[in-house]
């Protein structure tokens, strides 16, 4: 046999595989083990059976182990399985189903159905058994522990208070008997120890302890607490007995019913308020308050009419009193702490500017006021709010000014401690008005730091004195409603609240009028106050603030006291307490006098946003003057002209500075580089140009403020600009002109040598490529930047300068004729002073080489008939040849004039140098100065001038009178022959001097 088939045999307890009839002994009485125990003979032989079987353990054993199952079948064997013996009916009848079938007639063994679910349910009912029986093999000590535990608690609390047994002493000298070990006792013997035992059921239990024990005489644990039990029936009972049973107390409490139906709205009206609040549904809080109201006048109503003694109180006016007085009480408490929260909110409120998209939370202080009205109110929360806002921006004006002035004072010396911008740096912001390819006119040409500062400045003043954002935008706006609440507009759509209580409230006192003049006239002064120290003082030295701000005052400051400059900390106003910046170095720089000018700011930049905060201060004052207030109030309409006039002042003396400055480095602005359309002049007249039109154009702007004089209500704050002022500007226009000029002429001039170098360590170096690749020559030449200079001198003359007069009398309409004449004498002086720098060394060159040829004993002729020129000429005429060559490329409309020049001094050097010879001059000698004076005069006939000529006659008439008559009368023989010499000289020369020939002007 194998090991499975075993297996199948031990689980399964048959004898045999294939059985061929259902075991007799599944079919016998399954009593209990102590109705029917196992006789010795069968266990003896089935522990023989399964002495080899591993599951021996199962078996039944002298411990009287009952099924873990009650009611299982055993096999014949004794062994128990998982099939239960038909039990009775559970629903109480004494006899199983099989029974009352056959009671009835129906054969149950020999119905074929029958049978065949018997044998599913019995297949069913072993694979359960099987799985069973696995669950016990694998965890058969667990379940022995656990049974014997729980065995042993159990009789302790069975026999709690029982005696402990007496053992006899026989049982404790006898080694040998039958007592189990601990580890293997058995669950049996422990329970047959119990009190029902028959060892203990005789004993008596203690009656402490007896109560509480599982047994029958206490009840099973029941009788400790049976007494009590007994005792709150009787107190219950006596409680609510007549409650429950009286027919007097039943009527009372349907009386009680109805009145609490009929007074539902009594008991909602306290949550429906408490709703109401929670949602902000002012419209139904005052509805539902209006009801309560009503409800608690008539019960008044009814108090009244009993107390007069007229009708007594039902039970159900009675109850209605005091249901509503509850309920009155509790609305009230909600009431009142609803009012304080409006008070409170209506203190704190911050109407938005008129302009703001979120102008709806302007109105917000319209619902409060109206709530507050409609439930009915002591004090006015109309002039609450209105004093409340006055307060609010009474401190907002003064801290945010102080606020803002003090981050201006560190960026201001950021700036002015830290090293000043390069000149290259400064001067390419200088061309940005006259590169038309990068000049942004929505951006200010300046550094970044410094358009930082201008944008916090522009910042500050929008932030105080715009109508659409700022300060004075919500100052108009208060004084705009509290004009409503003076006038009475308001007031019609306001409720007079319960009874008419809030109609007082709906008028302002006179007192309380003036009072709101007044605080209008006071914020306006504030604000004037505030822009005009900012401009007109000096800069700050106290910067303490900034990292010590001061907490609010008082336990009521509302939180709207602490305004936007201190709830934000910008990352560039952070610095540590005890290191702060330190103060602007005194350097004697203009701007150290100005608390709005950035350092080392350029007049660009400075016109680009001084204009923006003029228009900002004159419009800020038509706008405070048309404030009903400040209008009736002369000495406010003074202070605000000389707000407008004192800031003008202030910024136009920095501009002006800043203007003197940046016209003294403009020569640096000078980068040689030639526009396309013209060879002969630099890109510098046109920066000039630009950047003059630009500064006039700004400054026009800022003196006269036209954006805000052309209103209407302009003028009676923007006043025309003193002549003073005017003057002031003419003067330093004029003196813009002459130092950009001046010192263009000494750029021009610089040497190179270090011995005579004026460049400083910063200046622009003389040569620089070229941006668009025009460069016009070698920049390292003086000679050519000369002759560009003059070149842009002779534009300067011609259209530059006549085209920024123009633009000047234009802007600021003034007749500027004399000065005119005066600024063209100057380019004149200044032409003539380049023009001598350029030709006066070339002229006297050449009249050192005109000398010391002729003046040489090798000039005399060694024949009677000379027939070469002498080398000085050729000398003399190459050195022109370059000058020409020079000119051509570099300024060709010059070159006539510096020829011709050149030409009178050649013929004043031929002059000079033949009166030097002492010796008379004899036939070859005149005939040799002959042929030089006249081969240079043909050489250069196109630029003969009448002075030349002139001196060509002394000429002549010098030689003329150092010679004999015979000499004379010879010469004239031999003019013929002399005039076929120049002309062969001519033609040999004509490839060297053809650059003197006249240009052939070709038709077509």
């Amino acid at each position: 046999m194998t090991s499975d088939e075993h297996t199948l045999l031990n689980h399964y307890n048959i004898t045999s595989l294939y059985p061929t009839a259902w075991p007799t002994e599944k079919d016998e009485s399954d009593a209990s083990d102590d109705e029917q125990p196992v006789n010795k003979s069968q266990i003896t032989r089935l522990a023989h059976q399964r002495s080899n079987s591993r599951y021996s353990v199962l078996a039944r054993s002298t411990s009287d182990r009952r099924s873990l199952v009650p009611g299982s079948e055993k096999t014949g064997d004794g062994v128990e399985n998982l099939v239960q013996k038909d039990e009775p009916d559970p629903l109480g009848s004494p006899d199983s189903v099989v029974r009352i079938l056959r009671h009835k007639g129906i054969p149950v063994e020999e119905d074929q159905r029958l049978r065949e679910g018997l044998d599913f349910l019995s297949k069913s009912i072993d694979q359960k058994s099987a799985s069973l029986k696995v669950l016990v093999e694998s965890n058969f000590e667990r379940f022995v522990r656990a049974k014997t535990t729980i065995d042993n608690v159990y009789a302790e609390m069975r026999n709690q208070g029982a005696e402990p047994p007496i053992i006899p002493q026989r049982s404790r000298t006898h080694s040998h008997s039958r007592i189990t070990s601990k580890g293997s006792a058995h669950f049996r013997n422990i329970s047959g120890q119990g009190p029902f035992s028959p060892r203990g059921v005789d004993k008596p239990l203690p009656s402490d302890k007896k109560k509480h024990a599982l047994c029958k005489e206490s009840e099973y644990g029941v009788q400790g607490i049976k007494a009590p039990l007994s005792e709150v029936a009787v107190k219950a009972e006596e409680i609510w007995g007549p409650a429950l049973g009286g027919q007097e107390q039943e009527e009372t409490l349907r009386l009680a019913m109805a009145s609490i139906e009929q007074s539902k709205g009594v008991f909602q009206v306290d949550t429906a308020i408490a709703s109401c609040i929670k949602r902000k549904d002012y419209g139904s809080l005052v509805e539902e308050y209006t009801r309560a109201r009503q409800y608690a006048l008539e019960a008044r109503a009814i108090a009244n009419i009993a107390s007069s003694g007229r009708n007594p109180l039902t039970d159900s006016q009675l109850f209605q009193i005091v249901i509503t007085g509850r309920m009155w009480s509790g609305v009230e408490t909600q009431v009142e702490d609803f009012k304080r929260d409006i008070w409170k909110k209506l203190t704190d409120v911050e109407a938005p500017p008129p302009s703001s998209p979120a102008r709806h939370g302007a109105d917000e202080h319209m619902a409060l006021i109206s709530v507050l009205l409609e439930l009915g109110v002591e004090e006015s929360p109309i002039w609450l709010w209105l004093s409340s806002r006055y307060d609010h921006l009474k401190n907002k004006i003064t801290a945010s000014f102080e606020r803002s002035r003090v981050e201006i004072e560190i960026l201001r010396r950021r700036l002015a401690n830290a090293d000043p911008p390069p000149v290259t740096v400064a001067v390419a912001r200088l061309r940005v008005p006259g590169d038309a390819a990068s000049h942004d006119k929505t951006q200010a040409p300046d550094s970044s730091s410094i358009v930082e500062l201008w944008d916090l400045v522009h910042g500050s003043v929008n932030n105080l004195l715009s109508t659409s954002g700022g300060l004075l935008g919500e100052v108009v706006d208060f004084w705009e409603e509290s004009q409503s609440f003076m006038d009475g507009q308001i007031q019609t759509t306001l409720p007079i609240g319960p009874d008419g209580q809030s109609r007082k409230h709906h008028r302002l006192s006179t007192d309380g009028v003036k009072d709101l003049q007044n605080g209008v006239v006071e914020l306006i002064e504030i604000l004037r106050q505030s822009i005009f120290a900012f401009f007109v003082d000096p800069p700050i030295d106290d910067v303490s603030m900034l990292y010590s701000p001061l907490p609010p005052t008082t336990p009521s400051t509302p939180k709207s006291a602490i305004f936007a400059p201190y709830a934000h900390q910008d990352s560039r106003f952070k610095f540590d307490a005890s290191n702060p910046p330190p103060p602007s170095p005194k350097r004697g720089e203009a701007w150290e006098d100005f608390a709005f000018w950035p350092p080392y700011a350029n007049t660009l930049s400075g016109v680009y946003y001084l204009e923006k905060v003029l228009n900002l201060v004159g419009s800020a004052a038509t706008a405070m003057a048309g404030l009903k207030p400040v209008s009736s109030s002369r000495n406010l309409m003074t202070s605000l002209k000389s707000l407008v006039a004192g800031t003008r002042e202030r910024c136009t003396k920095a501009l002006i500075a800043a203007w003197i400055r940046d016209t003294e480095m403009f020569h640096f602005v000078e980068d040689w580089v030639r526009p396309g359309d013209r060879r002969d002049i630099t890109k510098m007249p046109t920066y000039f140009l630009a950047f003059e039109n630009t500064v006039l154009s700004g400054l026009q702007r800022i003196v006269y403020i036209p954006e805000v004089a052309n209103r209407s209500s302009g003028t009676d704050v923007v006043t025309p600009p003193p002549a003073e002022m005017l003057k002031e500007v003419r003067r330093f226009f004029e003196k813009t002109l002459y130092t950009a000029l001046s010192d263009m002429v000494r750029y021009s001039e610089i040497s190179r040598s270090p011995k005579d170098s004026q460049l400083t360590d910063n200046a622009v170096p003389l040569s620089q490529p070229a941006l668009d690749g025009t460069a016009g020559g070698t920049l390292e030449n003086r000679e050519v930047r000369l002759l560009l200079t003059m070149s842009n001198i002779q534009l300067f003359r011609v259209e530059i300068a006549p085209k920024i007069v123009t633009h000047f009398e234009t802007n600021f309409s003034y007749n500027l004729s004399n000065e005119a004449k005066t600024i063209n004498t100057v380019l004149s002086q200044i032409d003539d002073k380049l023009f001598e720098a350029y030709a006066g060394p070339f002229a006297r060159d050449l009249n050192s080489i005109i000398h010391t040829g002729i003046t040489s004993p090798a000039w005399v002729p060694t024949t009677d008939r000379p027939t070469e020129l002498r080398p000085y000429v050729y000398e003399a005429l190459l050195l022109l040849v370059n000058i020409h060559t020079e000119i051509t490329t570099t300024a060709p409309p010059l070159l006539a004039r510096v020829i011709s020049f050149l030409f009178e001094q050649i013929v004043l050097a031929f002059l000079s140098a033949f009166r030097a010879r002492t010796e008379r001059y004899s036939l070859a000698a005149l005939m040799q100065a002959t042929l030089d004076v006249e081969f240079v005069a043909s050489i250069l006939s196109q630029y003969t001038t009448a002075k030349a000529s002139e001196l060509q006659s002394q000429v002549y008439q010098g030689l003329d009178q150092r010679t004999d008559n015979s000499a004379r009368m010879r010469l004239q023989n031999e003019l013929p022959e002399m005039r076929a010499i120049l002309k062969k000289l001519r033609e040999g020369t004509r490839g060297e001097f053809v650059c003197f020939k006249k240009q052939r002007v070709t038709k077509g």
